[in-house]
């Protein structure tokens, strides 16, 4: 099953979920789609918040199609729109948001109750928040674009900026871009500007493993030879080497966290 139909389907069953995708991935631009999508199946709304709540839960309603004034003509207050969505709203219903990290607490409290009436809900993050409501969501890694498709991202800029740049170039700068299609379009930028690019944006890892279990080995084989030898000096040698080795291999193997671009 491809995965925009996976999506799709654990959506439709009923299930809350986050997608989880690094910044410039498309994460945005995915959101719009399924909203286009679902809108001819479900009764929808796209909204992000941006830091007015009365303007965040205006544009829900409305998208929703629940009242905005009272029965005086008068604006409904931020509570009395939560309340009106929440009654409105059910089990057809699908709310989706593209920049979850904005969502702030009274809004993630919210949600709570509309998921607890069967709304479904569908957030849009770089890293899963791991709080409150994020805990109970299904997670979804969005896929990244392939190579072919972060090419002609490149090429589709070069041309919006009126580069001519050849076959050869870009190859060299494409794997400066990963398979992120924001920083496709920044090198490209980049380029036009003369600015130089010599490394990636994103963090590439060296395997060096074997090379540290080879070295170790040698050094347990000239412990060996010198146990064998009588020769104390390679066997000194030897073990203080061989247990150096294998203290900076433990000490090697300590990381932090590794983050996504944009978290």
């Amino acid at each position: 099953m491809r995965s925009r139909e996976a999506r799709h389907c654990v959506i439709a069953a009923g299930n809350s979920v986050i997608v989880l995708g690094e910044a410039g991935t498309g994460k945005s631009d995915f959101a719009q789609a399924l909203y286009d999508e679902m809108l001819g199946e479900f009764q929808c709304a796209i909204a992000t918040y941006k830091g007015s709540l009365k303007k965040f839960f205006i544009a829900i309603a409305m998208q929703l199609g629940c009242p905005t004034e009272d029965g005086n003509d008068k604006p409904l207050t931020v509570d009395a729109l939560k309340e009106e969505i929440l009654l409105n709203s059910g089990e057809d219903t699908v709310l989706i948001f593209p920049e979850a990290k904005r969502l702030t607490t009274s809004i993630r409290y919210w949600l709570e109750d509309m998921i607890s009436s069967g709304v479904r809900v569908v957030c849009f993050a770089v890293a899963n928040p791991g709080k409150d409501i994020f805990l109970e969501m299904l997670e979804i890694e969005l896929e990244l674009p392939s190579d072919r498709s972060i090419r002609e991202v490149m090429e589709a800029e070069a041309q919006k900026q009126g580069l001519q740049i050849s076959k050869s170039r870009l190859a060299e700068l494409q794997p400066l871009a990963g398979r992120n299609p924001m920083l496709a379009r920044k090198i490209i930028r980049n380029e036009k500007l003369g600015l130089k690019q010599d490394k990636p944006e994103h963090t590439q890892y060296v395997v060096i493993m074997p090379i540290i279990i080879a070295a170790l080995m040698a050094f347990g084989i000239v412990r060996f030879v010198g146990m064998g030898t009588n020769n104390k000096g390679l066997y000194i040698t030897g073990g203080v080497c061989l247990v150096a080795g294998m203290a900076l291999k433990q000490l090697g193997s300590v990381r932090g966290a590794r983050k996504r671009l944009g978290q």
